[in-house]
C-alpha cells in the first residue's frame, strides 16, 4: 500500500489538471492523487474520469455539489486518507503555483521528524513569482499579523501546501475546524501547534498560476482577518489533547 496521497481540490482547473497530475505521477515515489472538485462546469472532472482508465489504482476523485469552500474540500479528503491509512496526506493547488517536485521535499521533512511540513514562501526570504507586490505585501503582512495575534512561530501562515502525518489530522478534531477559505491554513496550523505537534518550513519559490482564473478574493482576505482573533478568543477556552 503506498504511502502519500496528494490532495487537489478544483473548480474549473481544465487547463491545469491533466498536467498537474501526469507531473505528480511522474515523481521518483509512488504519490496517490484525489482530486476533490465541487461540480467544475468547465469539464474538470471529466479530464480526470478519462485519467482515471490509464492511472486506475493512484488516481481518485471525489465529486460535490457546488463550491463548499477550500477548508471543507480539504476536510472532505483528509477524512478520505485517513480512512485508507495513508500515512502522509498532502495539500497542493492545481495550477502549478507549488512545485510537485516540492513534495518529496515535504516527506522527507516529515520522515526526518516533523509532524507536518510547510511549503514555505517566506521562511529564507520572500520567494514569490509572477504576483503583484500589492498581494505579495498581504501575503506576507498577513503571516506577520498571524504570527503576533496568535504567538505562533510560523513564517507562512497561510501556506497551502502542507504535508501532514496521518497522526495529526487524527487528533485535531476536523469537526472543530470552522474556517472555509483563506482562514482555513492558518486555523490548521494553528490547531496543529497547540496540540503540540511539530511543525517545520521548508522553503520552496512560489509561482502565480498562468492558466485559469485565481480563486482569492477580498472577501476570502477579510475571513482570516477577523478569523484570527475569534480563532485566538475561543482557543482560550478549549482543551488540545496532546498528539
Amino acid at each position: 500500500m503506498p504511502d502519500s496521497i496528494v490532495i487537489i481540490p478544483t473548480y474549473n482547473e481544465k487547463e491545469n489538471i491533466e498536467r498537474i497530475i501526469r507531473k505528480v505521477f511522474s515523481l521518483p515515489h509512488d504519490f496517490h492523487v484525489l482530486i476533490i472538485d465541487d461540480g467544475s462546469p468547465d469539464g474538470t472532472p471529466i479530464i480526470v474520469k478519462q485519467l482515471l482508465l490509464e492511472y486506475p489504482e493512484r488516481l481518485f476523485i471525489e465529486e460535490r455539489a457546488g463550491k463548499q469552500g477550500l477548508g471543507t474540500a480539504y476536510i472532505h479528503g483528509f477524512r478520505w486518507a485517513i480512512a485508507r491509512q495513508y500515512d502522509f496526506i498532502f495539500e497542493m493547488d492545481a495550477d502549478f503555483s507549488h512545485n510537485p517536485d516540492d513534495l518529496l521535499k515535504l516527506r522527507q521533512a516529515c520522515i526526518d521528524g516533523a509532524d507536518a511540513a510547510i511549503g514555505s514562501r517566506y521562511i529564507k526570504g520572500v520567494n514569490v513569482v509572477n504576483w503583484p507586490m500589492s498581494r505579495v505585501l498581504m501575503s506576507y503582512f498577513a503571516s506577520v499579523y498571524v504570527r503576533f495575534i496568535t504567538g505562533i512561530d510560523v513564517q507562512d501562515s497561510t501556506a497551502g501546501f502542507m504535508c501532514y502525518k496521518r497522526k495529526v489530522l487524527e487528533t485535531v478534531q476536523l469537526e472543530k475546524i470552522k474556517f472555509v477559505g483563506y482562514a482555513f491554513q492558518i486555523e490548521m496550523k494553528y490547531t496543529t501547534i497547540q496540540h503540540g505537534f511539530k511543525i517545520v518550513e521548508v522553503p520552496i519559490i512560489f509561482t502565480d498560476r498562468t492558466e485559469g482564473t485565481s480563486k482569492m478574493s477580498t472577501s476570502i482576505f477579510r475571513e482570516a482577518v477577523i478569523g484570527v482573533i475569534e480563532m485566538k478568543i475561543n482557543s482560550i477556552f478549549r482543551k488540545y489533547p496532546e498528539g
